[in-house]
């Protein structure tokens, strides 16, 4: 595990703003499900993770700016640094009592992510990768799988939701094609898990569109210190800019770029 100052700044801000979710995950199961309930709960429980997330990283590292899914972007006194925060992914799955869900956090150097978290606090799974240190998970060091053949690999991808439905024609013929060669396709509704995931050699490779910055940059990192291989759906180096993002080992990121490029 990495015992970094920084990192168990991240930590640190991770595993309590995780108790808040935990609390509020319990919570779930006991609202009615209605679009204004549950909906109207989850939103709130994002916002209390965030705002912890924030007083706790400001405290640390007084200064530096943030880029979060619900704050949107704080510049900082220290142009140099900023934080990219994601407080809930999953939240459709929190929403439906489903388990699988995130906090992400990622710091930005002068343009380049030096550390990534991404934590499941009902799993107690602790993603942790720092520029040059590797990728862990808890005190377990994380390599992507060695599996060369992509039929006899397990891909996950995201499906676009129902308010991205310009995007669902060419995700159909994307997941066709892959079905078509690919030993698995599993869907989980956070990106960021499927990331790590990937870094940890679960799956062999994942592929999404639709997607922003706090959704990827801390599985970014975990992927590449893990060993693998990322680039944007199209194969380009553009991740934030396009939206989206193909990672696995070396072959099969290469095998599912190319069946993605023919869909």
């Amino acid at each position: 595990m990495i015992r970094s100052a920084l990192m168990n700044v991240m930590t640190a801000a991770a595993i309590k703003a995780g108790r808040g979710l935990k609390r509020d995950f319990g919570e779930v199961e006991n609202l009615q499900v209605s679009v204004k309930g549950p909906g109207d709960f989850v939103s709130a429980a994002d916002r209390r993770a965030e705002k912890t997330l924030f007083e706790e990283l400001s405290r640390a590292r007084p200064g530096y700016g943030f880029l979060m899914e619900e704050g949107g972007e704080i510049e900082g006194a220290d142009k140099s640094h900023r934080w990219i925060v994601d407080p809930l992914d999953g939240t459709t799955n929190f929403l439906h009592g489903l388990p699988i869900f995130a906090i992400n956090i990622a710091l930005e150097r002068e343009g380049l992510i030096v550390a990534g978290l991404t934590y499941n606090p009902i799993s107690d799974e602790m993603y942790v990768a720092e520029k040059g240190q590797g990728a862990w998970v808890n005190n377990r060091r994380l390599r992507v799988s060695a599996r060369r053949s992509i039929a006899d690999g397990l891909i996950a991808c995201g499906v676009p939701p129902l308010g991205r439905a310009p995007l669902h024609p060419h995700f159909k013929s994307e997941l066709a094609a892959v079905m078509a060669h690919a030993g698995g396709v599993r869907r989980l509704g956070a990106a960021a898990l499927d990331l790590a995931l990937v870094a940890a050699g679960r799956f062999d490779a994942f592929w999404e569109r639709g997607l922003h910055p706090w959704d990827m940059a801390a599985g970014m990192l975990l992927v590449r210190e893990a060993g693998g291989y990322l680039s944007d759906a199209d194969g380009g180096d553009a991740i934030f800019k396009s939206g989206s993002i193909c990672a696995g080992n070396e072959a099969i990121h290469r095998h599912l770029l190319q069946l993605l490029r023919a869909a």
